[in-house]
């Protein structure tokens, strides 16, 4: 028998390796993004930086482990075998829960995740236990409450805490070096590199150092007690480095920007690695104090030993830290994940990754409202000088990056402080709640969400966060769940649930890489981006609106061809997916509308007043026809949902003669506008023209038709929207031709 629950600690080592390379993929977005978001250095030197960190913090983690062991539930009351469940229930829900994440590119938090796993699957069987007895135990008996209360206090408090300080350090910060901050250097940068730098010393070494398994107590006593004057040198000795660093023309804020990389880093693993393997160690801790009793009855020998302190061999925490190394340096999903964030915190606008909500609406509004009464109380003079320190029209910023170094630094100095004090006191801050937050309030503080991007900003940051609840709530019902199957169904049913899982997990990534193969992204706006010479923009632009052009009427016609069958046909079906289709490709003309706006600017002043109005011109009648489609799709979904009369085969049969000329028509500018043809788009032009007449001509031998004969109104109403539509659509193509034709 004993075997068996061998198979499940190895199964638990499988899912922690699993476990590790999605958390990462995951958490990386924590503290690659500063150093990414700011371009400090190229990507390989940025992760060389965070995987030194992150195998260093692997090493350190030990002290963390208890969290998994004795922080949620009070394991005397388990016995051997329902912690075996519970174990496993938390190890499948978090791969899996993690993975989807990471596919959507959303960062959420492992430490949330772990959180409410644990609650899940040990309230479940605490509810069994209680039920099964008559001991008059109760929760707080079973579960210890109120350490796990304080856990996800702090996880949530430090949410609030993250996004305060990072508004006012970077406030201050911003009304001290200005957006032009590489004047006015001279003395300030060897102050704020002595203190960033010293303050992360003493976070990650006077507090991290006390659970590394070679400290002594003699040494860790002579630290406590000198502390003081070890700060004092650091300060003094940073200080005065950095000073001859920026004296010798090396950019502090890129050291310092690195340094916290590196901390941050360090910091994650040593807080994070508890999420990823803090269950299976307890799980073999476990398994070895069963075998140490001499096996028996899994469910009769309990687990008070887990209420001993952790003591991790080092080979796990090491194997650890080079998975993690591995994952981070080679995880597509990780890459995938930290645009979100840097998208979200980026300086300037560009394509916005979110839509507009009304609770963001309203946020704006209050916000704007706040803003103006406290601008009409404060001071001219004091007004007058902030507005000079925040003058974004010198803004300093490497080439494409989302923002500068100095939020770069505070982002990373500030993040990588609380979550070194969270480790500290054995506190699992979620990382990702904090350096999220950390890096909303800077761009906050900043003025980076404009008028114009902000409620698309906020949209974002509350998805972000309502994915944070989600995760939570996900965790405790699925882990809920499955402990109790697992339970019930015994050894059988927890070996197809594990396997199930790790399926999931393959599928999932074979899917994604299948995906990620097929659409790599919008590389000509990337492409554009890159280009600093505005005169060169111009050719690149007309190219990448042309392919846009190219796939819009590809879309349109196959769209055309699906209502109009639909319809004829009545294929309910069809129609319904059409619909659909076409209220999603209302947010993809949106962001496409956004991402071409801001290529356009990026053009020479002297070709982009030239041609900017043809653009828009052209991008108003693609809009158009676009609602063509929408005023065609919805009547004729709503007539066949009805089971209304059919379009007699007569009309149909007239109607798809001059149906499928427009659609070769449209087939036929697409393929222009691929090889950007655009002086045979002049013959098509004309052809719409014919087909514009040919379509009133349908529209008035159907008005004589209802007039003379007994046509259900119903029907010809129906008939009459789809040829009027259709004319309209041949009017909105040919102008939209021309104006593409005459921006080239």
């Amino acid at each position: 028998m004993e075997w068996i629950y061998l198979g499940f600690v190895i199964f638990l080592f499988i899912l922690a390796i699993s476990d590790l390379w999605v958390g990462v993929s995951n958490d990386a977005v924590n503290f690659l993004n500063s150093a990414i978001g700011a371009k400090v250095a190229r990507f390989r030197t940025i992760i060389i930086v965070a995987a030194t960190g992150v195998f260093l913090g692997a090493i350190m983690s030990n002290g963390m482990m208890d969290i998994a062991r004795h922080g949620i539930f009070r394991p005397e009351q388990f016995a051997f075998k329902e912690l075996m469940y519970i174990f496993l229930a938390v190890m499948v829900t978090d791969i899996i829960l993690l993975d989807v994440f990471n596919s959507l590119g959303m960062p959420t938090s492992t430490t949330v995740s772990m959180v409410f796993e644990l609650l899940g699957a040990s309230f479940a069987l605490s509810i069994v236990k209680m039920v099964g007895d008559d001991s008059g135990l109760g929760f707080a008996d079973y579960m210890n409450t109120e350490k796990a209360l304080s856990v996800i206090m702090a996880i949530f408090v430090s949410v609030a805490i993250a996004f305060v300080s990072g508004i006012l350090i970077q406030y201050i910060a911003r009304l001290i070096f200005t957006f032009n901050y590489s004047k006015g250097l001279k003395w300030k940068i060897g102050i704020f590199g002595g203190i960033a730098t010293t303050a992360i010393i003493y976070f990650m070494l006077f507090k991290g150092t006390k659970d590394l398994s070679f400290m002594t107590d003699d040494v860790k006593g002579w630290i406590e007690e000198h502390t003081l004057v070890l700060l004092g040198g650091c300060l003094v000795f940073f200080t005065i480095l950095m000073q001859i660093l920026h004296f010798l023309k090396v950019n502090v804020f890129k050291i310092i920007v690195l340094i916290g990389t590196f901390a941050l880093a360090t910091a994650f693993a040593g807080n994070d690695l508890v999420n990823f393997i803090g269950v299976p160690l307890a799980g073999f801790a476990s398994y070895q104090d069963y075998m140490a009793a001499g096996g028996g009855d899994p469910s009769a020998h309990m687990m008070g030993v887990l209420n001993e302190p952790a003591s991790t061999p080092l080979i796990f925490l090491v194997a650890a830290g080079i998975v993690m190394v591995i994952a981070l340096a080679t995880s597509k999903k990780a890459h995938n994940v930290t645009k979100t964030e840097i998208n979200l915190a980026r300086q300037d606008e560009g394509d916005e990754m979110f839509g507009s909500s009304k609770v963001a609406r309203s946020v704006v509004r209050w916000s704007n409202s706040t803003a103006n009464f406290i601008l009409a109380v404060t001071p001219a003079g004091v007004k007058n000088w902030i507005g000079k320190r925040f003058d974004k029209s010198t803004v300093e910023m490497e080439d494409n990056a989302a923002y500068d170094l100095v939020r770069a630094s505070v982002n990373l100095v500030v993040a990588s402080l609380l979550i070194a004090l969270g480790t500290s006191l054995k506190l699992p801050l979620s990382t990702t709640y904090v350096t999220f937050m950390v890096a909303m309030g800077t761009s906050l503080a900043d003025k980076a969400w404009s008028r114009e991007s902000a409620v698309f900003r906020i949209t974002g940051v509350l998805s972000v966060i309502g994915g944070w609840f989600l995760t939570a709530a996900i965790a405790f019902i699925c882990t809920f769940f499955i402990a109790l199957i697992m339970y019930f169904g015994g050894t059988v049913v927890t070996v197809i649930i594990v396997i199930a899982g790790l399926a999931v997990l393959i599928h999932s990534n074979v899917t994604y890489k299948e995906k990620a193969d097929g659409t790599r992204g919008d590389k000509g706006f990337q492409e554009i981006m890159k280009i600093t010479d505005s005169k060169k923009v111009w050719v690149p632009f007309l190219k990448y609106v042309a392919e846009n052009d190219r796939k819009f009427l590809d879309q349109t016609a196959e769209q055309y061809i699906s209502i109009t069958d639909g319809l004829m046909q009545e294929n309910v079906r069809t129609l319904r997916h059409s619909a659909n289709d076409l209220k999603q490709y209302k947010t993809s003309l949106k962001n496409l509308r956004k991402k071409e706006t801001v290529c356009l600017r990026k053009v020479d002043q002297e070709t982009g007043l030239e041609k900017s109005a043809w653009f828009h011109t052209a991008f108003n009648y693609m809009e158009q026809v676009y609602y063509s489609l929408r005023r065609i799709c919805e009547p004729a979904y709503e007539h066949v949902d009805n089971n209304f009369t059919p379009i007699p085969e007569e009309y149909c049969k007239a109607f798809s003669i001059v149906r499928d000329e427009l659609v070769n028509t449209i087939r036929s500018l697409a393929t222009h506008f691929k090889d950007r043809n655009y002086e045979e788009m002049r013959a098509q032009e004309e052809t719409l023209s014919r087909l514009q007449i040919k379509f009133s001509d349908l529209r008035k031998a159907l008005m004589v038709d209802i007039q003379e004969k007994n046509l259900n109104l119903t029907m010809a109403y129906m008939y009459l929207n789809l040829i009027q539509e259709s004319e309209q659509l041949c009017i909105s193509l040919k102008h939209y031709a021309r104006a593409s034709r005459k921006m080239a």
